[in-house]
């Protein structure tokens, strides 16, 4: 049968427009990848800010369900329920954490010295272990090379002047830089927080707005899914956080070992990353048991394990069965990913990040729109 010329013309047509169509999106969507990996840690700091909004959020529904209370008024006595914590936490405890953390740096160092001793001791390369002499290097440089010397011969020259004041200029600087980098970073992260849990319902209805008109109502069910999903898990977090805290603070402090409760900051602190958070934040207590023996050593490792075996078989099941459940394997393979490509923050929020997707992903497999989850 033969094809008319109008037919093939809107044929070619057609195929001209698919393939425009298809060009577009795959220049659209490498842009996107661009952007994405140029502004990555942009991005993350806008995130953590969510995530700290859901907390603040759901903190405030948490409370709501015992006092009711206008959502503003709530959200303010969470706020300051916390930031009178967080002010007992410096004002009493200031000067042991400052104590305990000047003691833990001194202990870590002197500990990995003698590691670093044992491994080339047993034949172990240990060069990328150097930057532990790198702080000694300068005072012995300046040790007299004869003791009979005139003290002339060991002034230094004046380039050797230049090139310290220099070296100790750029260390300031970078160190400053640095701490006004972490404490921007705070404040945004704060503001942002603050920001999403007044409004929760703007910021919502905003993203609502960007989907189409036809495809809204399923919108809604999964930006609802993704609330739900990260409230509950967030409050399951910070009692993990809190349970490992205390558990590692009381029984380091039974144990004997110095630093133990920014011992127990620290692992608490880490429990909010899954698995490397626990094994590093491990590693830091056995280590820093060292210098009081083997046997408190050995203590320090047996607690490890006691509080791993809590976070992870009976606190991770219990608070968190309805919140998430994502195989270890998967998680530690995304973790390792998002660590290796982003640093810190990918590693900080694989979990989340892997909640929503998974959340996405579970509602376009199920093939219907599932009922809209209650807050």
């Amino acid at each position: 049968m033969a094809v008319s010329a109008d037919d093939r013309l809107r044929a070619r047509n057609d195929l001209a427009w698919a393939i425009s169509v298809g060009g577009i999106g795959v220049v659209a969507f490498a842009a996107l990848l661009l952007f994405t990996w140029h502004f990555a840690a942009t991005l993350f700091l806008i995130f953590a800010g969510m995530l700290l909004g859901v907390a603040l959020n759901a903190m405030s529904d948490l409370l709501g369900r015992a006092v009711k209370l206008p959502q503003s008024v709530r959200l303010t006595i969470v706020c300051l329920v916390l930031a009178g914590m967080l002010s007992g936490v410096v004002f009493l405890g200031g000067s042991t954490i400052a104590q305990q953390a000047a003691v833990l740096s001194d202990t870590m160092k002197s500990q990995l010295v003698n590691v670093k001793a044992f491994l080339e001791k047993n034949g172990i390369d240990t060069s990328y272990l150097d930057f532990i002499n790198q702080e000694a290097a300068p005072s012995a440089a300046s040790t007299p090379a004869a003791p009979g010397a005139a003290a002339t011969h060991n002034l230094p020259s004046a380039s050797t002047i230049a090139s310290s004041g220099g070296a100790i200029m750029g260390q300031t600087l970078k160190l400053l830089l640095g701490t006004v980098s972490a404490v921007g970073h705070f404040f945004i992260v704060l503001f942002l927080g603050l920001a999403f849990a007044a409004q929760p319902s703007v910021y919502r209805n905003g993203l609502l707005f960007l989907a189409p008109a036809r495809h809204r109502a399923r919108a809604t069910v999964i930006i609802d899914r993704i609330g739900w999903t990260l409230e509950r898990w967030l409050i399951a977090q910070i009692i993990t956080m809190a349970a490992v805290f205390f558990v590692t603070w009381i029984g380091l402090k039974l144990i004997g070992i110095q630093s133990s409760f920014i011992l127990g900051i620290q692992a608490g602190l880490l429990a909010f990353i899954p698995t490397v958070g626990a094994i590093l934040g491990g590693l830091i207590v056995v280590l820093a048991s060292l210098a009081s023996g083997w046997v408190a050593a050995l203590s320090a490792f047996i607690l490890f394990l006691g509080v791993h075996a809590l976070e992870s078989y009976i606190l991770t099941p219990i608070v968190q069965r309805q919140a998430l459940d994502i195989p270890p394997a998967t998680l530690f393979a995304f973790q390792i990913l998002l660590g290796v490509v982003f640093g810190i923050w990918g590693l900080a929020l694989a979990l989340p990040l892997m909640a929503i997707a998974k959340v996405m992903i579970d509602h376009f497999k199920a093939g219907r729109q599932p009922e809209a989850v209650a807050a």
